[in-house]
């Protein structure tokens, strides 16, 4: 029996009405009444949940399924964790919001981000809890670079997602989003990112070893050049696993040869761990598994264990802010705070890390198995239990195949399995479980993919 098996609803997924069902199909007629047209998920998934623990959802009208996406791995410990729950529940009996007036909470929380905090930040950073999203842990860390190098400009990657406030937006890759807005921040330039599937350099996966450092030689070369048109930039931000982008993992030797450029070029390295951290990969951070300190680490989703936060995890010599030089009345609910708190505790005392990493090593080698009975699963990639798979219509034009995984996505949630899709195209499923997931919902989900796949074709 698996230590997890508890959290979750028992017998899931089970389907009791065809979904969407009259209850949900009612819910989704009122939010598109009243709700903004911004509103995007339940465009593609016609769901209205009633209820969640672990890694399965109810729905209103009593279906089941099982969750491999996980809010966009804000519920990397699950729906309703029991440690959470409590701890949640009984800091809202006592105190809610004290600005940042000291608290027992926050400072275990601080304690405990800067005791597990990657490389040399361990044990020796800071920490700046900031206001919900983690769009604004990107804004501080952007801020306060800028600020220590008194430098405006910025190197992003390509494939990148920061987030959607102004600066955040700035730094994501992705056109459509911004396309009709106002320059957001001059001086943001985009470097390419080692997407080996699709290499920037012409190369891919089976021209050499070194075909995943052409971006960072290329980087080396536009600081080094003096009419590359980049002027000395306040900071590189990069993620170490690109996850609206479509679940592109940095080669390790790319994140330390960029530690290498930046850190011998004094710039200051903010790494986005904000999806790919707290055990998503299945190492805490997804930087730890190249072996490096950013000086500047973004973190959210997860942190309050589903309950809106963010922070920012500081190199100390960076920690040059005056008192107020970045404020915000939200800046670190305590009740978001003690479950976080307690979301670390369990991760430790139930070994979260090493679960993660056997079952996703599990449902990986279940997809690579797909992807040689169907040419359409053009690559397989991702750690842990942060999983993608690329459509393609060829294997040899490798032409994105978007509807696929549309089809793909909505054939799953009509057997009971919610995934989501990512990608420059839109043409990756996106895999996301808990981490609480168990062996025998890890092995239901992957027997859905199989089934799931026979069904479509290009």
């Amino acid at each position: 029996m698996s230590r997890f098996e508890d959290l979750h609803f028992p017998d899931a997924p089970r389907i009791a009405v065809e979904p969407p069902g009259p209850k949900t199909l009612a819910l989704l007629g009122l939010q598109e009444k009243y709700e903004s047209a911004a509103v995007l998920y339940p465009k593609s998934l016609p769901l209205a949940i009633d209820e969640g623990r672990g890694s399965t959802v109810k729905d209103v009208d009593g279906n089941l399924f099982l969750d491999f996406y996980a809010g966009i791995s804000v519920l990397n410990l699950g729906h309703s964790n029991p440690a959470i729950t409590k701890a949640a529940e009984g800091q809202l009996r006592r105190l809610t919001h004290s600005l940042d007036f000291p608290h027992e909470a926050r400072l275990q929380l601080a304690r405990a981000l800067i005791d597990s905090a990657p490389g040399k930040l361990r044990h020796k950073s800071r920490v700046l809890f900031g206001s919900p999203s983690g769009a604004d842990a990107i804004e501080s860390a952007l801020k306060l670079a800028r600020h220590h190098r008194n430098r405006y400009a910025v190197i992003s990657f390509e494939g990148s997602y920061h987030g959607q406030s102004a600066g955040a937006m700035a730094l994501g890759s992705q056109v459509k989003p911004k396309s009709a807005l106002p320059p957001l921040a001059p001086e943001t330039h985009f470097a390419p990112f080692p997407y080996c599937y699709r290499c920037p350099f012409g190369k891919g996966p089976d021209r050499g070893n070194d075909c995943c450092m052409e971006p960072a030689w290329h980087l080396e070369r536009i600081l080094t050049d003096p009419y590359s048109g980049i002027p000395e930039p306040a900071a590189v931000v990069l993620e170490p696993v690109q996850g609206e982008g479509g679940i592109i993992e940095a080669p390790l030797e790319f994140l330390r040869e960029v530690r290498r450029i930046t850190e011998e070029r004094d710039i200051p390295l903010i790494v986005d761990e904000i999806q790919a951290g707290l055990g998503r990969t299945g190492d805490l951070y997804a930087c730890e598994a190249a072996g490096i300190t950013p000086d500047l680490m973004p973190i959210a989703k997860s942190l309050g264990g589903g309950l809106p936060l963010s922070a920012l995890v500081v190199r100390p010599e960076l920690d040059a802010w005056e008192p107020g030089a970045h404020v915000g009345t939200f800046r670190g609910n305590l009740v978001a705070m003690a479950a976080g708190v307690a979301g670390l505790q369990f991760m430790e005392r139930e070994k979260v890390l090493a679960h993660t990493r056997k079952t996703g090593a599990y449902l990986k080698r279940r997809l690579e198995e797909l992807a040689e009975a169907h040419s359409y699963m053009g690559d397989v990639r991702g750690r842990g239990l942060m999983l993608g798979v690329e459509f393609v219509t060829d294997p040899r034009t490798k032409e994105p195949w978007k509807d696929g995984v549309a089809a793909f996505q909505l054939e799953c949630f009509r057997r009971g399995l919610l995934v989501w899709k990512a990608g420059h195209f839109g043409s990756v499923l996106r895999l996301l479980p808990p981490l609480v997931t168990t062996a025998e919902q890890a092995e239901k989900g992957a027997d859905i993919l199989e089934d799931v796949a026979k069904t479509v074709r290009p």
